[in-house]
């Protein structure tokens, strides 16, 4: 089967897909390569993984197995903290095409902000990685450029330079909408893609997302995902079960109402990773 995913137009007009396949904590080797082509098969093009992952290998072979043209498929990477900076930064990113073993990726983002609680100069690491990326973009190696978990006050600096993010990818699901992140990139055309948009399965058994599902007679992933969308974010499920990756992309024939989507919008503060951008340790 195969799931048609609606486009998204990027600021600079590059298209996106709406709906992405994620790879956090899937293993490499032949896990990743199988969960990659089911998904393709079952109709994502947008493949999601990061240097950290540590299975962009797998990731890789799973896209050229999958007999879909490079052309039709939009593939995020991401560069690590510990890869910030100019030079590194260029270093990382070769690697990163090396282990995908591709020549260009469609998306790349920094996968964390460099924060006041660690470094003095915080800004201006964000800054000279920016800057590599930058670069990349403009040498055509990379087709559009972003962030990942940046808040409000990370981005600022940004928005200042030559080309501003396009991407911040960002912890969002029901019971953790960060609204004024949110508000902030609609309001500066930046797209916000959901990372973890099941709460890392936290949510599947919530009974406000119960009854919700019972409702629209779908699962409880398939209402986290769909309120992702309403909320005109990109979100990237992951799954290493062919039943399960093929159900997250079946969220195109049915809507939410106001109501339930208020309820849900409501929800207190659950599911979440308990990762702050300014506290993280690493």
């Amino acid at each position: 089967m195969n799931v048609p995913i609606h486009q998204i137009t990027l600021s600079n007009g590059y298209a996106i897909p709406s709906l992405g396949f994620g790879t956090w904590q899937t293993p490499d080797g032949q896990t990743a390569v199988n969960a990659v082509k089911t998904a393709i098969d079952a109709g994502y093009r947008h493949i999601d993984t990061a240097s950290i992952y540590g299975n962009e290998i797998g990731v890789g072979q799973g896209i050229r197995e999958s007999g879909i043209p490079r052309r039709d498929l939009f593939v995020t990477s991401k560069v690590w903290n510990d890869d910030r900076g100019y030079d590194k930064t260029f270093t990382a990113f070769e690697q990163t095409l090396s282990d995908l073993g591709l020549d260009y990726l469609d998306l790349y983002l920094i996968h964390w902000p460099a924060s006041k609680s660690r470094y003095h100069n915080w800004e201006e690491i964000n800054l000279e990685t920016w800057r590599a990326m930058t670069e990349l973009y403009k040498a055509g190696k990379i087709k559009a450029i972003g962030v990942s978990n940046f808040l409000p006050h990370h981005l600022n600096a940004l928005m200042h330079t030559e080309i501003p993010p396009m991407v911040n990818q960002i912890e969002f699901h029901p019971g953790q909408m960060q609204q004024e992140t949110l508000d902030y990139c609609n309001a500066h055309h930046i797209i916000v893609e959901a990372w973890s948009p099941l709460g890392t399965g936290r949510l599947l058994n919530n009974p406000t997302l119960v009854e919700i599902a019972k409702k629209y007679s779908k699962s409880v992933a398939q209402i986290c995902i769909r309120c992702c969308l309403q909320h005109h974010t990109i979100p990237l499920p992951k799954s290493v079960t062919p039943a399960r990756i093929l159900e997250n992309a079946e969220v195109f024939d049915f809507e939410i109402s106001k109501e339930d989507m208020a309820m849900i919008d409501a929800m207190p503060y659950c599911g979440g990773s308990g990762l702050h951008p300014d506290e993280v340790e690493f």
